[in-house]
């Protein structure tokens, strides 16, 4: 699969080695059970809790 990482990547934990590469981002965090921080908004993805749990509560709490 190539993956064409040209947008702009809105994770803030800079240091990762897949900091835009949202391909192997996606990857990562889905083998891990996780979501990615680009799913989240702003302020739930500074939280760096990458659970469904937090997902949903960050869901419902901008929506």
């Amino acid at each position: 699969m190539s993956c064409n990482n040209t947008i702009e990547c809105t994770c803030t934990y800079t240091s990762c080695p897949r900091h835009g590469k949202c391909c192997e981002c996606v990857l990562y965090h889905r083998r891990s059970g996780e979501v990615p921080g680009c799913f989240f908004s702003t302020s739930g993805e500074r939280t760096y809790d990458r659970s469904i749990e937090n997902l949903y509560r960050d869901y419902k709490k901008n929506n």
